[in-house]
């Protein structure tokens, strides 16, 4: 089971999805894929161990890359657009302040984590462009806010 990094270690939830195998039915076997229903984990808490995949690989789309700046952008924060989206669910309010604020604040540390990555190996070794026939003219971005 694939879970991205970025994704939960922006929810806060380090142990999100495992699986298990019921074998009571012989060579019949099946796998059933289980989410703890921890939802967004601890506001209060980053889990720091979630990023060492992306620290240890050091790679990332460029479309995700941009997609990550432009959340971190004022005009455009992931918080805001996502209490902006959670306010038509009829059990709104879904997340409390607390949790919105601690999905800017750990989109801030996986850009930091992209950025030291540029910084030890290079912008062109650690964001692939994903993106044909576009230059790569945002690799001086990954240094701003340092």
């Amino acid at each position: 089971v694939f879970v991205n990094p970025e994704e939960s270690f922006r929810e806060g939830n380090m142990d999100r999805h495992h699986y298990e195998t019921f074998e009571k039915f012989g060579n019949e076997t099946f796998i059933i894929h289980l989410d703890n229903g921890r939802g967004f984990g601890k506001h209060s808490h980053d889990e720091m161990s979630i990023l060492v995949p992306l620290s240890q690989c050091c790679r990332v789309k460029r479309s995700t890359y941009l997609r990550l700046q432009l959340l971190a952008k004022e005009e455009f924060k992931l918080s805001s657009l996502m209490e902006e989206s959670l306010l038509q669910d009829q059990l709104a309010p879904i997340l409390i302040r607390p949790h919105l604020e601690a999905m800017d604040r750990r989109l801030r540390l996986v850009l930091k984590v992209l950025a030291d990555c540029a910084e030890k190996e290079g912008f062109l070794s650690v964001v692939e462009n994903d993106l044909e026939g576009q230059p790569s003219s945002h690799h001086h971005q990954v240094h701003r806010g340092r």
